[in-house]
């Protein structure tokens, strides 16, 4: 598949130019120069090809700022990797001696570039101003109003004429298709160590500032264990930090990267033990239904460890995160690397548990069995009836029990039923959902 990167100096509109060439609101769009910090990625489709869109930080060619010098090797990284390049410029400020430098630094990458002058927002025929682009050295520039859209079919037509043929694809097996994992956890916990450390590449910007990662930032990466698919998101900060600006969309892209993974990790600071943010944090996993693993970051930082360490430290963050028994734990290092490659097989089976179907027939012999053992719950000489159980769904394993009246159903028969179920299934590694139905006494 073919990759167009977007780059520019920062403020000239490149994260908005994103979204209406994507045509969905991916990135961070704010009139603060510096907003879209990593590389932000979209499928896209133009005159039947479909391509990859990346949206970079802004590229400052001469800054002792350690952020913009971030930003600068984050975008460099996307011109290696892009088959065509596209150039935002502003057309209200003219060529400036930025766009001077970052035009020379693409000249020198040998690859396609496309000069687009944005904030040509006005209709008819482009302002004279456009033309001093052509000083650029990059071709006939294109007007463009990524506000109102205008030009982008003249961009993307110029951009599908540079781009190299794709080889013919041969078509993927679903089985095949890699595992999503969603990285979430309070800012400084580590999400972006971690996938650098994963994918051996600085992939992601990592500082000591909390926060650093606003967007969510997909990866592809196969090892031994499969293929996967990797997604860092921004840290979740307590509601009361975020209200306004920039954090509060950072937290909803890492909303929505977990529901749409196949299994979460969860990232805990092994120094600051389970806070109550992380509770919240973990809860966002929960509450989607999502397969997790508890990740405890840092390791390599405690100190005065002995063999009883860990144990203790598995032991209180199980205690703190009741809720999600189901989870399995793991004390890592990603600033070494220590035990990271044990993640991979733990999110394979939970992943595989997750998608794990269940007879009917299997399902109400174990119910017989499981009735036989613990007797239902009456009420006023008004016994449970359990008719029968039937799997409803997968991601996560959902069940459903006929009932004669679901008032009887007391809480903790149903977790007593959830819990045999687990175990005589083997789902101990992902959660699952038990809902009751009545179907009256016949």
């Amino acid at each position: 598949m073919n990759t167009i990167a977007i780059v520019g100096r920062p403020n000239v509109g490149k994260s908005l130019l994103f979204n209406k060439l994507s045509g969905k609101r991916l990135s961070i769009v704010e009139d603060t120069p510096g907003v879209t910090r990593d590389r932000l990625y979209a499928q896209c489709e133009w005159r039947g090809r479909t391509f990859t869109l990346i949206d970079t930080g802004g590229i400052e060619p001469h800054t002792d700022d350690d952020m913009l010098l971030f930003m600068r090797k984050q975008a460099e990284i996307a011109v290696d990797t892009a088959d065509v390049i596209v150039l935002v410029c502003d057309v209200k400020t003219g060529v400036t001696a930025a766009d001077a430098d970052v035009a020379a630094m693409l000249q020198r990458s040998r690859k396609p570039v496309v000069a687009a002058v944005n904030k040509v927002d006005g209709v008819g025929a482009p302002p004279a101003e456009v033309y001093e682009f052509y000083n650029l050295g990059l071709g006939e520039p294109i007007p463009v109003s990524a506000l109102h859209g205008h030009g982008t079919g003249d961009l993307l037509d110029a951009c599908f004429d540079l781009m190299p043929p794709v080889p013919a694809e041969t078509d993927v097996d679903p089985e095949d298709a890699p595992i999503k994992v969603a990285i979430i956890g309070k800012p400084n916990a580590g999400k972006s160590s971690l996938m650098n450390n994963i994918l051996g590449i600085e992939r992601t910007i990592v500082s000591d500032v909390p926060g650093t990662t606003r967007d969510a930032v997909d990866s592809a990466f196969e090892n031994e264990a499969g293929k996967f698919l990797l997604t860092d998101t921004a840290g979740m900060r307590r509601k009361s930090r975020i209200d306004a600006g920039i954090e509060y969309y950072s937290v909803l892209r890492a909303v929505s990267a977990a529901e749409r993974s196949d299994i979460c990790l969860i990232l805990i600071d092994a120094l600051e033990g389970v806070t109550e943010q992380d509770t919240k944090v973990a809860g966002v996993a929960h509450e989607a239904g999502k397969p997790s693993v508890i990740v405890v970051n840092k390791w390599d930082a405690v100190e005065n460890k002995d063999e009883k360490t860990m144990g203790k430290t598995v032991n209180e963050v199980r205690a703190k995160l009741a809720y999600m028994p189901y989870a399995p734990i793991l004390c890592i290092s990603a600033k070494t690397g220590q035990r990271v490659d044990k993640l991979f097989p733990l999110i394979r089976e939970c992943v595989e548990q997750s998608r794990r179907r269940v007879t009917t027939g299997q399902l109400n012999g174990f119910l017989a069995e499981a009735v036989a053992r613990v007797q239902p719950p009456s009420d006023r000489g008004r016994r449970l009836k359990i008719y029968y159980m039937t799997q409803a769904g997968t991601a996560p394993p959902h069940f459903i029990a006929f009932c004669n009246d679901a008032r009887l159903f007391h809480y903790s028969y149903k977790r007593y039923l959830e819990n045999q179920i687990r175990e005589t299934f083997s789902l101990t590694g992902t959660p699952i959902r038990l809902s009751i139905r009545e179907r009256g006494d016949g």
